[in-house]
């Protein structure tokens, strides 16, 4: 089997945790991964909007994935994995707080259970040393 061949049967995968439990997106919808810094609260945004942050001259809406996806937990939310926007909902600058971001890991797509639940947020899962990571579409998000 050639490197190309075997490349279009694998995704990197981005994981991260979110409460207790750890979660992926695609590595290719990831523009850039940073520390939480101050962020401007919008009135009357919805619940899962935590606010705005200037991020390299854009205005980038930053989301709570635990309130979308109804995630129980307390954490550090230490980084903001910001997405490519042209390939966000509406083409807009979107980053997620999460507690912390652990590797980049290459995945089969042999490897990927399909989601448990009928869900467009969840593309997947993944069993893994007799854990799972839920494998989720960052583009369902609507803010």
């Amino acid at each position: 089997m050639s490197d190309s061949s075997a490349r279009a049967r694998t995704v990197q995968l981005l994981e991260f945790e979110l409460g207790s439990e750890t979660y992926a997106v695609d590595i290719a919808h990831v523009a850039e991964i940073v520390d939480v810094n101050d962020l401007t609260v919008v009135p009357n945004s919805p619940r899962h909007v935590e606010g705005v942050m200037d991020l390299r001259g854009k205005t980038t809406t930053i989301v709570d994935p635990k309130s979308v996806f109804d995630i129980e937990g307390d954490g550090d939310r230490k980084r903001i994995v910001v997405f490519d926007q042209s390939r966000t909902a509406g083409g807009k600058p979107v980053g997620w707080t999460v507690d912390e971001v652990d590797q980049v890991v290459e995945v089969d797509h042999e490897d990927v259970e399909p989601s448990p639940v009928d869900d467009d947020a969840v593309q997947g899962v993944i069993k893994r040393d007799g854990e799972f990571v839920i494998w989720v579409r960052p583009t369902v998000l609507d803010v």
